[in-house]
């Protein structure tokens, strides 16, 4: 009985032959590419994604329903694969996306002859923001409120990066190469909490934008979304508390204290390294003009 995947852990060779893939055919252009997923699938519900290799794609931009998937290409290479390592299976498909577009389900349907559950994992070989550049997903069947007909959709599954120990040396031997040894641990901290803030604020427009169309029934409620959200919300601290307030304003004076003291000093080193410098120059003048009196 096949198993719903709950989990996709995705390896740095999928990452990489994706990038690989996406340079040699559509860099520079609005093109995606997609590829299959080779791994294994657990009782757990976690897929194991170890492998990937590219497929001949194309697909109609002002028509999306019209695309082109080489059956025979992915056949023929999967049974390559399988002769180099037979517990790899294909477990899914990739796409550069960035995003799902609207041929996706029936690509994803496509693939259910291969694997009962196959996993769809949207890879950003541009990512503009902090965070994983995956995004997985599985197909499940929808049925509208009226429960007057039934649709397949995509629904989201949490994904992550793992690398066994010989992975894990080789991406470091890449990184080393491109690795910009100029930049500041300080430097690289800041700028990693602002694209993490960036981060953030564009998954608040998206939640905004969400709920806005959902008030103006151009979207359907989904009661699950819903409920994650109102988990977060009662999450947040109420900042309306005065003993809270106060600790957050002991906490900014203190820092602030520290910031203005390290400015402080600073400005006193600096100072006296100007006095004793002005000295050092007053003296080295003084011996010169007693110097050439002797002299005369």
């Amino acid at each position: 009985m096949p198993f719903t995947p709950t989990l996709a852990i995705v390896h740095p060779l999928v990452l990489l032959s994706t990038v690989d893939n996406y340079t040699r055919i559509a860099k520079d252009t609005k093109k995606r590419v997609v590829g299959v997923l080779l791994g294994e699938a657990t009782r757990s519900g976690s897929v194991d994604i170890t492998n990937s290799f590219a497929v001949p794609f194309d697909e109609d931009e002002t028509q999306p329903k019209i695309w082109f998937l080489d059956h025979n290409f992915l056949e023929n290479m999967f049974s390559m694969f399988k002769k180099v390592n037979a517990r790899e299976n294909i477990v899914g498909w990739y796409s550069t996306g960035p995003t799902i577009r609207a041929c996706d389900i029936d690509i994803h349907e496509v693939f259910k002859r291969y694997t009962p559950n196959p996993v769809l994992v949207v890879i950003d070989v541009r990512p503009q923001e902090l965070g994983l550049p995956t995004k997985a997903y599985i197909s499940v069947e929808e049925v509208k409120e009226d429960a007057s007909e039934s649709c397949m959709t995509f629904q989201h599954i949490p994904s992550e990066i793992r690398a066994v120990e010989a992975e894990v040396v080789g991406v470091e031997h890449l990184l080393r190469d491109i690795k910009d040894t100029s930049i500041s641990t300080l430097a690289t901290q800041v700028q990693q909490k602002i694209l993490s803030l960036k981060h953030m604020s564009n998954n608040l427009q998206m939640l905004s934008d969400y709920l806005t169309q959902v008030a103006a029934g151009k979207l359907p409620m989904n009661h699950e979304i819903l409920r994650k959200l109102q988990d977060v919300f009662n999450l947040l601290p109420n900042l309306n508390l005065e003993q809270l307030a106060r600790s957050f304003a002991i906490k900014t004076n203190d820092m602030m204290l520290v910031i203005y003291l390290s400015s402080l000093i600073r400005s006193i080193i600096a100072l006296h390294n100007l006095i004793n410098n002005k000295i050092a120059n007053r003296d080295a003048e003084r011996r010169a003009e007693k110097k050439e009196m002797a002299t005369e």
